[in-house]
């Protein structure tokens, strides 16, 4: 009987890392590449590498690596043309394996293989195993050769997150700490006017993306949350810093009152030493940064550099003038650094007819009209006062200026559409959100004539009758045209027309607080006061949140017989289902109940809201309660 052998478990020998690392060489060094330059290819190596190091297998040709993962025909055929190159170069070898057991006893050494396809040098010993992982492995840090000195050196430091100067995530930093640092002021900012403050510190536009990407300045804001640097609470949300974003803020904030203070002392102020000791000390607190691409990808895609290189350069810019401004001269556009500019709504661009809605923009682009395809939550046109900002040398686009719209906006309507939207409602609202939206020239364009409203729902006597009582009752201008040549032809006759009329215009910006202080057009042509585009439109929202005010007056519009007007009217007098039923409750009679909103006036005529009372006598017992119950 044979003498018993200890039973070995596991392994008998240890396995390669990848079986293929010529192929994992490659795919790395086109990786990193791609990362480079910025490309989102990188991620499809990336997979790729990662099925590569999954494969036990070693693959004869590039081929054979279409049965993997993420494997295409593109990445097949770079890899087939690198294989033949390098066959060139190096010669043929046996493809059989890629690693081959040596035949000593224990075989426990592995040879590097004879061919040269899946061994990238053969004149080398034969790496260890840790080696060959440290060298095969795909790189998933930034700075691989720094990591690899400090795993050589010892115990690798944690590294800090710490965003790339003038970046979206610099720029929202200091802003929050320049508002946490204003005396009893608040310690949160919303996003408008986080954005707003951060947009000078920033060299990317935190509204625009760049051409060919989706990514704003803004998307940074999410790898911020993520760093817990920036907390984001309530809704609408409110953006904060935490202790971890205060210090990086603080020290951030120090590094730029540095440089502007070097900036004030001139050239010959010895302020390069201080700079780079100031560099030296973050950059040991930090000890590194780590790229946006690292989190998901709604993130940032663009790369941070070195801290160095961060914050070492400066900020002799268009932007860094920007930012030492005051905020009166960021208020104010004057005459000649400006454009006017048209703002068509996208809906009227896309979707529905697409022959009728691609010849309105055919016939302004004919018309050599200026205009901007964007998302408006009111209207269907308007008009901006937009910056004129100087190109960047090294940036593919000009930053983005400050917009300002002007007081006129028009709705669109054709007469099918007319007639729809009186049927569902929609026209009564939109002559409320109209009225509301902050512009005091609002304009009703409406498109088509009699033949257009023979064959509706509705009588022409209706649709008729409902543009009349849009211009007399409503007070909005209603201007009338056959068909989208004319439509474009009236939209080019009011952009000239608003191009002579603010030419020699200054204008400031206000807040929707402000609306009653806005100039009248006799006095456009010295100065007027003008909302920002950004708080027009998020004020325009149609389902954003309101409040009970709000609400109550949604509901008193749908009592019969009860107009945006007399309910604005009752809201100044009782501004809550709950002090409005309070107010019926301390009547003695029912006589006095129908007579409480009598005195009451409304509208340009101030008439009573005598009639209401009149006609829905059971007003207050049934719809005010259960009114005042949806609140509670």
């Amino acid at each position: 009987m044979p003498s018993s052998e200890p039973v070995r478990f596991g392994r008998k020998r240890p396995l390669p890392p990848c079986p293929n690392p010529l192929f994992l060489q490659w795919l790395t060094e086109l990786r990193d590449e791609a990362k480079e330059k910025g490309l989102k290819i990188q991620y499809t190596y990336q997979k790729a590498i990662n099925s590569l190091n999954k494969y036990p297998l070693p693959l004869q040709n590039a081929k054979e690596a279409k049965i993997l993962q993420n494997f295409g025909d593109g990445i097949c055929r770079i890899l087939e043309e690198k294989l033949q190159r390098h066959s060139r170069e190096k010669g043929p070898g046996p493809p059989e394996a890629t690693w081959i057991q040596n035949s000593e006893p224990g075989g426990s050494r592995l040879d590097p293989p004879a061919g040269p396809i899946h061994c990238p040098s053969t004149a080398a010993p034969p790496p260890g195993p840790a080696e060959r992982s440290n060298r095969l492995a795909p790189s998933k840090k930034k700075n691989g050769d720094e990591d690899e000195g400090r795993q050589r050196g010892g115990a690798r430091r944690k590294r800090e997150y710490v965003p790339q100067r003038r970046s979206g995530g610099h720029a929202v930093l200091l802003a929050l700490y320049r508002q946490s640092q204003v005396p009893d002021g608040r310690s949160y900012m919303f996003k408008l006017e986080l954005q707003a403050e951060a947009q000078p510190l920033c060299d990317k536009s935190f509204t625009v993306p760049d051409p060919g990407s989706k990514y704003t300045a803004w998307s940074s804001v999410s790898t911020l949350i993520q760093k817990n640097l920036v907390l984001k609470t309530h809704s609408p949300a409110r953006y904060s810093l935490t202790e971890e974003g205060l210090a990086l803020a603080r020290r951030l904030a120090a590094v730029e009152q540095e440089e502007e203070d070097e900036e004030a002392a001139g050239p010959g102020g010895g302020g390069e030493d201080g700079r780079r000791r100031e560099r030296q000390e973050l950059e040991d607190d930090c000890a590194g940064v780590v790229d946006l691409t690292e989190s998901d990808e709604d993130d940032e895609t663009a790369g941070c550099a070195t801290l160095t290189d961060d914050v070492g350069s400066s900020s002799g810019g268009p932007q860094g003038s920007r930012t030492t401004s005051g905020n009166a001269d960021r208020d104010v556009l004057a005459p000649g650094t400006y454009e006017i500019l048209l703002c068509v709504d996208f809906i009227e661009t896309t979707g529905g007819s697409q022959h009728r809605k691609q010849e309105l923009v055919k016939e302004l682009q004919r018309n050599g009209v200026r205009f901007d395809v964007r998302k408006l939550n009111v209207g269907d046109f308007l008009w901006v006062a937009r910056e004129n900002m100087a190109p960047v040398p090294g940036q593919l686009r000009a930053p983005a200026g400050r917009e300002l719209v002007l007081d006129y906006i028009i709705e669109r309507k054709r007469m099918d559409d007319l007639c729809g939207s009186i049927i569902d409602g929609r026209f009564r609202e939109q002559k409320f959100r109209l009225k509301r939206c902050g512009l005091r020239k609002p304009i009703y364009l409406v498109e088509g004539g009699s033949t257009a409203a023979s064959h509706l729902s509705l009588p022409e006597a209706t649709l008729q009758q409902a543009i009349v009582n849009t211009q007399v009752v409503d007070g909005f201008f209603v201007k009338r045209v056959q068909d989208v040549r004319e439509s474009a032809a009236y939209l080019t006759v009011m952009t000239r027309h608003l191009t002579k009329l603010y030419q020699n215009c200054t204008l400031s910006r206000r807040s929707r607080e402000q609306e009653g202080d806005a100039a009248s057009d006799e006095e456009a042509t010295a100065s007027c006061s003008l909302m920002s585009f950004a708080e027009f439109n998020h004020g325009a929202v149609k389902n954003k949140c309101q409040t009970v005010r709000e609400v109550f007056a949604r509901q008193l519009m749908q009592i019969s017989g009860l107009s945006g007007d007399k309910a604005a009217a009752i809201l100044q007098h009782y501004s809550t289902p709950y002090s409005l039923l309070s107010a019926y409750d301390r009547c003695s009679s029912e006589a006095e109940k129908e007579k409480l909103l009598s005195c009451i006036r409304y509208g340009k005529l101030q008439r009573f809201v005598v009639s209401l009372n009149c006609r829905n006598s059971n007003f207050n017992q049934e719809d005010l309660s259960s009114f005042d119950s949806g609140f509670t």
